[in-house]
């Protein structure tokens, strides 16, 4: 036993994972025992008054049937339009006139009398009326004992002249005027609607009325124990299964809150379960009310059959948990000997656990992550030999650069103190050139510089060449202040010394200036220019998406097609090139820039 406590209260894994199985699920069982009440109650509440609800949807949708029966009835007598044509002409005439009629007359109001038997042949049996406004009536009841005029009188029939045609109103509960009726049903309802000619005048009136007792029997299938009510917005009782309540306030109304859809309410010596369910074409409800214990009852048998297997599923599981806590721990207990051997720093030790479940899967992670890690170890070494040689490599391209820039200098002193200027001038132009292009690894200079580039450049290519090109730079002070993209224009000048003069003697002219958003640049030659067809198709070739990239990057081979995607891909432009020639009339190439530098092609590229 002491052995046993102790490997509860030990740091090892299993006892943990036994001890917070314990806490995590014994606990909260032994405390829902002891307060079973407590825990079940807002459930058992929950679903008694999912049940009355339910129920009560049911006995909805059967009331709501008969009186959608009455409803039609009224439509029918209104939509008819046979009949409205016989009852529009009888309202026409006066009462005096209705002996004299003829023949066609009378079988009007045979036609009318049969149209009115045939509507309430289905469904529940109600009674129709038809009011004329000259006095006039049809009913489908004998009229000996009761005067349908006598509905003029009625408070809820006078407020049908301020409804629209379609509009219905519905009567409260009343006697019924019918006394052969009386002992089955002492109360009826009615419904009623005015009838409107194509001037929406009232010409007559039709009234439904339905004994009370043909909802009272759907009432009375329900529970025994359960009051239903059918009540209107005064909260005054339509129908009830005790019709001795009809016409009588709800009981304990100021205790009900008649707009939830269920509810629990406390009484006088018990609590309740109360639903609600408004009728959807007029202002009533239904009311169901349940003793509490009656609608839980059902719910109560059940939570105590599954409290007594809840307890003994319980007792079950720790029996079975302890041994297989034994069974599932036994791997774990293997990786965590070959843990503390990698701790160690044993990193050829390897978990072999082949079991397919979750600790088989971080057996094999497991294994994984040695092997990575061996993989980075290697890695690393062979990353710090590279480095070391890179390194190197890097002093010596700082060292290389800075030697050869030196020794055209002394060369270009040498030469100058032999009074060669022109050949020093040569060298200082070689020298910058270089010095652009190995040392500097900005992408953006300033236009001042590239202008300088340029010169330089040119001055390199008429040492080379028998025939000078002279270069006429025209550029206002604010475009050279503007940044533009290194070595924008030596490509272009290359391309004119090149192919315009064919090595021969001409002019170059760099001009720029700046508008409100643009740098233009223009590089002019009066070399041999190009036909139109060859102007045209060099345009297209720029405009193509399959310009092709120069593999050589060096300033002798970067070519026009490389400033064109340098700019592409800075600027975003679709034709940042264009170019204008005439044949032997020389070539003019036009380049536009946003404002702003560096600045402005983020903003544009944005």
């Amino acid at each position: 036993m002491r052995n046993w406590i102790q490997g509860l209260t030990s740091p090892t894994f299993r006892s943990k994972v036994f001890l917070s199985s314990f806490i995590c699920i014994g606990i909260p069982v032994l405390l829902s025992l002891s307060i079973y009440h407590y825990l079940t109650r807002d459930a058992v509440e929950e679903q008694a008054m999912q049940n009355a609800t339910k129920e009560l949807d049911l006995t909805e949708e059967n009331i709501s049937r008969v009186l959608d029966n009455m409803l039609n009835t009224t439509n029918f007598v209104q939509n008819d339009s046979a009949l409205n044509t016989i009852l529009k002409d009888k309202s026409k005439l006066p009462l005096s006139m209705w002996d004299d009629q003829s023949y066609h007359a009378y079988l009007g109001d045979r036609q009318v009398r049969r149209t009115m038997e045939n509507i309430t042949l289905l469904g529940e049996k109600s009674y129709v009326t038809i009011l004329l406004s000259n006095g006039k009536y049809y009913t489908n009841y004998s009229t000996a004992q009761y005067n349908p005029n006598a509905l003029y009188q009625k408070q809820w029939f006078q407020k049908l002249q301020s409804l629209n045609g379609f509009e219905s109103n519905w009567s409260s509960v009343e006697e019924t005027v019918l006394s052969y009726e009386r002992v089955t049903s002492p109360y009826q309802i009615s419904v009623g609607r005015t009838l409107r000619d194509s001037n929406q005048e009232i010409y007559g009136y039709v009234v439904v009325t339905l004994l009370e007792n043909k909802i009272r029997k759907i009432l009375e299938n329900q529970k025994q124990s359960e009051e239903i009510m059918l009540i209107n917005k005064n909260h005054e009782i339509l129908s009830s299964k005790d019709r001795t309540r009809i016409g009588d306030k709800i009981s304990y109304s100021g205790s009900i809150h008649f707009d939830k859809r269920s509810q629990i309410m406390q009484g006088e010596n018990q609590k309740y379960v109360v639903a609600t369910k408004e009728l959807t074409f007029n202002d009533w409800q239904l009311v169901s009310i349940i003793p509490y214990k009656a609608a839980t009852s059902n719910i109560h048998t059940i939570f105590s059959k599954v409290f007594l297997l809840l307890a003994i599923s319980f007792a079950v599981f720790f029996v079975i948990l302890a041994y297989l806590m034994n069974r599932i721990t036994k791997p774990l207990r293997y990786l965590d000997k070959v843990v503390r051997k990698v701790q160690k720093g044993d990193l050829t030790v390897r978990a072999e656990v082949n079991s397919r479940d979750e600790i088989g899967e971080f057996s094999q992670s497991f294994n994984q992550m040695l092997d990575q890690i061996n993989d980075k170890i290697d890695e690393i070494n062979h990353t710090q030999k590279r480095k070391r040689k890179a390194e190197l490599a890097m002093l010596q391209a700082q060292i290389n650069p800075h030697f050869l820039f030196n020794v055209l200098n002394s060369i270009r002193m040498k030469v100058f103190q032999f009074g060669d200027r022109e050949s020093a001038d040569m060298i200082q132009s070689l020298s910058k050139l270089l010095r652009w292009t190995i040392s500097h690894h900005e992408d953006f200079i300033t236009f001042v510089d590239e202008v300088s580039l340029v010169k330089d450049y040119v001055n390199v290519m008429n040492m080379r060449q028998k025939h000078k090109v002279e270069l006429v730079v025209d550029v206002t002070s604010e475009a050279y202040q503007q940044c533009v993209p290194r070595f924008l224009l030596q490509p272009l000048i290359e391309n004119s010394i090149i192919h315009a003069f064919n090595q021969g003697p001409g002019v170059i002219i760099v001009r720029a200036k700046t508008y409100d958003d643009r740098l233009e640049i223009n590089v002019i030659d009066n070399g041999q220019g190009m036909k139109q067809e060859q102007m045209e198709r060099l345009n297209r070739a720029l405009d193509s998406k399959a310009v092709s990239r120069q593999s050589n990057q060096s300033f002798l081979n970067i070519g026009i097609k490389n400033v064109y995607e340098r700019l592409k891909l800075s600027y975003r432009k679709t034709s940042p090139i264009k170019i204008a020639s005439e044949d032997g009339e020389g070539t003019t190439i036009t380049i536009q820039i946003p404002l702003g530098g560096e600045q402005g092609v983020q903003g544009d590229v944005g």
